[in-house]
Formats: C-alpha cells, structure tokens, sequence
C-alpha cells in the first residue's frame, strides 16, 4: 500500500459521500429537525440508541444536547440508551441482546418523545425492535442508516439514508448528521448568540 495514495483515495470516496449526502438527505434532515421540534416544545425527549459506533454517536450527540453543543445553554432533553451497562448486561442475559433498546423505551418512552435508531447497515435486530416497539408506543420513530436502508424503510421517518455502502462513510455521515442536528436544535430553540 502506497500511504499517499491511500490518504487521497480515503478523502476523495468521503467527499463524494459528503456531495451525494448534500444533495439527497436535505428534506430528511429537515424532517429530523422538525419531528425533534415538536418533541421537545411538548415536553418530550430524544432516546438514541445503536451499536458499537453506532452506540458512541448515540451517546455523543446525547451528550452534545444535555451539556451543549456550541452555546453555553439551558440543557435539551436527550438520553442515549447504550450506556447503562446493568440494564444492558440483564436485558442481554435475562430477555436476549435483541431486547436491549426495547425493553428501556418500554420503560421510560412516551408517546411525546422520538425515538432514533442509528445502524450503519439499517439490520441491527435491536435497532430495528426498538423502533418497532417506539411507534407501537406512539413515539416517533426517526433513524440514520446507509445503503438501501436495510430493514428501517416504513419504521422510521424520518428516515437518513447515507448514499453509500462503505462502513467509513457511512459513520462519518451519521456523526456530521447529528451534530448538524445539535445545532439546528440550538438555533431553533433560540439558544444561539
């Protein structure tokens, strides 16, 4: 391998993600904005939950809402559900891995709230149960995958569907994605300087 030529190969397929993601996800990313909105202005929460790096996006963009983002302001209700690690290890053992996500929304989801899986290759069985269990809730159901979508298409909208395939791109979307969508939430909720 010629570490040059890997470095521009890396940064070329990236910003062709960055181009294809530009021109097809704005009215989603809209959407996601929008459906956080209601959420929040009706005293609901944002519940982000996926797995591996999927589950530290979750747990970083819960992050940026309830500390901050950019602005030093009051505290947006959000909760990532791969953190408790007594939950998740009884919920794994007891009910099986595909109940991780389910079993929390079961407990503390309310219809006001949205709940947002994120699964690179849209066929997490724990994601997809977790957003099943949301809408038959009456949550709203909002994802970020990649590909075609996988399983996700009619369980979640909106729905953010990186255009591509590579594993890579697809995680350096959903983080972009969700901190633009720290941001949006700051501004819309009148927290920017």
């Amino acid at each position: 391998m010629h570490v040059s030529s890997f470095f521009d190969d890396e940064l070329e397929e990236h910003a062709a993600v960055v181009a294809a993601t530009r021109a097809e996800l704005r009215g989603a990313f809209e959407a996601l904005v929008d459906v956080c909105m209601s959420s929040l202005n009706n005293g609901g929460k944002l519940l982000l939950f996926g797995n591996g790096g999927s589950a530290s996006d979750a747990q970083h963009l819960a992050t940026e809402l309830t500390v901050r983002y950019i602005n030093n302001r009051p505290a947006i209700a959000a909760i990532a559900l791969t953190t408790d690690t007594s939950a998740l290890t009884a919920i794994g053992n007891d009910l099986g891995f595909e109940h991780l996500f389910a079993r929390q929304i079961e407990a503390i989801g309310k219809p006001e709230d949205v709940a947002i899986g994120i699964s690179t290759s849209g066929k997490s069985p724990n994601v997809i149960r977790g957003l099943t269990v949301a809408k038959d809730m009456g949550l709203s159901t909002a994802a970020l995958t990649g590909g075609q979508g996988g399983d996700l298409p009619g369980l979640a909208d909106p729905l953010l569907i990186v255009p591509s395939t590579t594993t890579a791109r697809i995680q350096e979307m959903h983080i972009t994605l969700g901190q633009m969508l720290c941001g949006a939430l700051e501004t819309s909720l009148g927290y920017t300087s």
